[in-house]
């Protein structure tokens, strides 16, 4: 069987347990969720990093597909409906990131130096091994420079499916890809 035709198999397959878990299937839905957990926490983790957050995004993910499930046409593969999700909560779990570190840097000065010292040592853990300083780089773009990289390069989905998922232009993945790869080759060299 080709890679074409296990996927249509596949999502066939995903569709079949959809239409068993609408009905009310619990046994189908556990299914769908041991099927896809992989391809979320990927998604997940590579927008934002292997933390305590990206476990509860992944979650969060399978529970907002479990409430829209009756409503859930087909219209899109599961995988790509599911990675849709894990990308928007991530997008909206790096904005309040942003709102944390911005009320942080009013913080006290003994925090601060307790703070830096702490990321000093990660950073040197870190990047003793290349595949974390990749990482690390990915964690530095910006989100939607980020989100491209992880759904094409990490994911592997199309230039297509990820126009999909994000819900953009084909040209505006290619662009962002680009721009991404020369961000993260500066990144890569100023970290080394």
């Amino acid at each position: 069987m080709t890679k074409t035709e296990q996927k249509v198999t596949r999502e066939a397959e995903a569709k079949m347990l959809v239409q068993q878990a609408q009905g009310g299937d619990q046994t189908a839905f556990t299914a769908l969720v041991k099927r896809y957990e992989g391809q979320i926490a990927a998604t997940v983790i590579g927008m934002l990093g292997n933390t305590p957050e990206a476990d509860d995004i992944g979650q969060e993910t399978f529970i907002r597909f479990y409430k829209a499930l009756r409503n859930f046409r087909g219209d899109a593969e599961v995988g790509t409906y599911l990675t849709r999700i894990a990308i928007n909560l991530s997008l909206n779990e790096l904005k309040k990131r942003k709102r944390k570190h911005i009320f942080s840097m009013f913080s006290s000065n003994d925090q601060q130096e307790d703070r830096i010292k702490s990321i000093a040592d990660e950073d040197k853990e870190h990047a003793r091994d290349t595949k974390e300083q990749v990482q690390r780089a990915i964690q530095m773009l910006e989100p939607n420079f980020r989100s491209v990289v992880v759904l094409r390069m990490i994911d592997g989905y199309s230039t297509k499916e990820t126009a999909e998922i994000l819900n953009v232009p084909l040209g505006t993945v290619l662009s962002r890809l680009k721009r991404a790869q020369q961000k993260l080759q500066k990144i890569l060299k100023e970290l080394n």
